[in-house]
Order: C-alpha cells, then sequence, then structure tokens
C-alpha cells in the first residue's frame, strides 16, 4: 500500500497538479480582490448600497418573531467573482492551447511534422532515447 502511494507522489503529473492549484489559488485571489474592491462598490451604486455584498436587501420574519436579511447582491457577486475567473481561464489558458492543437493537427494532415525541428524533445522523449541507449549497450532489444 506504501508503495503504491509512493508510486503515485513520485509521478511528474502530481507535481504539475500542486503548482496548478497554487497558481489558480494565488489567482483567484487577484480576481477576487478586483471583483470586492473594484466590482462590487461599483454595482453596489447602482442599487444605493455601499458595496455589491449589502445590495439587494430581502428583510424576513423569523419563528423567534426577529428578522433576518438576505443579501441577493452577495450572490450576484459571486456570480460575477466565477465569470470572471472563468473567462480569464477559457482566454488565457483554453483558447491558446485549442488553437495550437488545431494548428498542429492541421500540420499532421498536411503530413508535416507537427511541432518545428528546431523544438527541443520533451521530457517523454528524451527518457526514451535514454532507456534504448541503456538497452543497446547492455545488449537487449529496446522495449516498446
Amino acid at each position: 500500500m506504501l508503495k503504491g502511494f509512493q508510486e503515485f507522489i513520485l509521478r511528474g503529473n502530481v507535481l504539475d497538479l500542486a503548482v496548478a492549484v497554487v497558481i489558480g489559488a494565488a489567482f483567484t485571489a487577484v480576481v477576487t480582490s478586483i471583483v470586492t474592491a473594484v466590482i462590487n462598490p461599483a454595482i453596489g451604486a447602482l442599487f444605493n448600497a455601499e458595496t455589491l455584498a449589502e445590495a439587494l436587501p430581502v428583510v424576513i420574519p423569523t419563528v423567534s418573531g426577529g428578522e433576518a436579511t438576505m443579501y441577493f447582491g452577495a450572490v450576484i457577486g459571486a456570480v460575477l467573482n466565477f465569470v470572471i475567473v472563468a473567462a480569464v481561464v477559457y482566454f488565457a489558458l483554453v483558447a491558446p492551447v485549442n488553437h495550437l492543437r488545431q494548428r498542429a493537427e492541421k500540420r499532421r494532415l498536411a503530413g508535416q511534422p507537427a511541432v518545428d525541428e528546431a523544438t527541443p524533445p520533451t521530457e517523454l522523449e528524451l527518457l526514451a532515447e535514454i532507456r534504448d541507449l541503456l538497452a543497446k549497450r547492455d545488449g537487449a532489444p529496446p522495449a516498446q
């Protein structure tokens, strides 16, 4: 059981995922700050509230005879935050990667290599080459 966990942790994908989560959290903090400090007060002013979190209040009676206030502006603020983060992720990451994939596919269909010959080999290609060289040195056939 521990051996399986060790193999999982030592995979390169886990480190990539950890870096992505940290960068994503930092990026979300930046977007949240912009939404909270700039966009929410601007939209809140339209609803005659100091911030969007205090906009569109709805007062409802409670069972004990008091009152509770629901702020629908806070929900609108959270939705705005989500939409902005999603838009930036799409336009900064997803769209460019999709564009590169489409270009590579067009090159492949045209019979050209998908990547320029000047592009350095990937880590996987280097490891496969090292494996084949070691196998050749030991006299064993290269693994496929």
